[in-house]
């Protein structure tokens, strides 16, 4: 079920995720500190140093010592800004080339450009986690192996939404302007939701996103925010009964890496809590026998990876105080050796 990965895999992998968090850092300094720019105007016969971002335009006041420093910096810092990103850039080509040979390449290309355009408007790890079989990739990249069967094949993503999560004024106006399905529309102008206030959209070659979140325990009562914006076509998630557990449990983030060889951030919840939930999932009498089947194995996946790799203990010490039917999920379905890397069904000779 889980081969690991090379000593060559495991180097290529961290060189890629270490350039890449230097992008983001660089990228980040981008947006915060150069956003927009500046410029000298000439009011009342002396000159004053204005600032703008977006549509608005601020005076940072009349020119002076400190008014000319800060116009060099934005100025010089903006360029060597440029200049790091676009040689970082260019390193990560080279590097995406690299990790598809090398076999390193995992998530599927429409989900990665979906959550770095979600990362780029902040809700992703706010308010938006990865879940569903997507977060294995994160799980894979965090122990440094693979699952060699089917489990990680997918034609969706689910998001879970987590309205208790404020976000910034200015990540709100982001989105606000277009929503979560603008943000999908950027990466694939095809996508639409399935109906207006859908929780799901889909794109012309049948890609779907999930919005989703946790039923409310009485439902009558349920006031929490069901989507990102009250925008006509947005997607309104869909409550779901036992993503409480899931977006109540601790988070995990990685940079696992898509198909064509690029990075991109993960965040998603605890591998334990991920294989509980999974193997609740597979106990459910409403759950059909072929996706009953398909929890189980994810279930035991993550909880190889959880116990095997990252040293996250799985037993009844740390699984007590957790409600009954997670617990009896648990042991009706997870049975957890340790890290041999291979399954009893892993084969002995080579694909000569």
């Amino acid at each position: 079920m889980l081969r690991e990965l090379t000593g060559e895999q495991r180097r290529q992998l961290i060189d890629t995720q270490q350039v890449y968090e230097a992008w983001q850092r660089a990228d980040d300094q981008r947006q915060r500190r150069f956003a927009g720019s500046m410029r000298w105007v000439e009011r009342s016969g002396a000159e004053y140093l204005l600032r703008k971002v977006r549509q608005v335009e601020n005076s940072l006041g009349p020119k002076s010592s400190q008014t000319e420093k800060a116009f060099a910096a934005f100025s010089e810092g903006r360029v060597q800004n440029k200049d790091l990103l676009a040689g970082l850039a260019d390193r990560l080509n080279g590097l995406a080339k690299v990790n598809v040979a090398m076999g390193l390449g995992r998530v599927p290309a429409i989900a990665a450009r979906i959550l770095r355009r979600c990362a780029e408007t902040d809700p992703l790890g706010k308010q938006l986690l990865v879940v569903g079989t997507n977060a294995l990739f994160a799980y894979e990249a965090l122990a440094g192996v693979q699952i060699t069967s089917g489990l990680t094949a997918t034609g969706d993503i689910d998001l879970l939404f987590d309205s208790r999560r404020r976000i910034s004024f200015v990540t709100g106006e982001r989105v606000s302007q277009s929503g979560l399905i603008g943000v999908l529309r950027k990466v694939d102008r095809s996508f639409k939701p399935l109906q207006p206030r859908a929780f799901r959209a889909a794109n012309r070659d049948g890609y779907l996103v999930d919005l989703i979140r946790p039923r409310a325990r009485h439902v009558l009562k349920d006031n929490a925010t069901t989507s990102i914006t009250q925008l006509a076509d947005d997607l309104d998630s869909a409550p779901m009964k036992g993503l409480q557990w899931l977006i109540n449990a601790p988070k995990v983030e990685a940079v696992a890496i898509d198909e064509r060889g690029y990075p991109v951030s993960m965040p998603t919840v605890d591998p334990r809590m991920f294989a509980l939930h999974k193997a609740w999932l597979a106990t459910r009498p409403d759950r059909s026998a072929v996706k009953a089947m398909r929890d189980r194995e994810q279930a035991e996946a993550a909880a190889r990876i959880a116990t095997g790799y990252l040293a996250l203990p799985l037993d009844s010490e740390h699984l007590k105080g957790l409600p009954g039917a997670l617990l009896d999920a648990a042991a009706a379905t997870l049975s957890l050796p340790g890290p041999s890397g291979f399954s009893e069904d892993s084969p002995i000779e080579p694909d000569w």
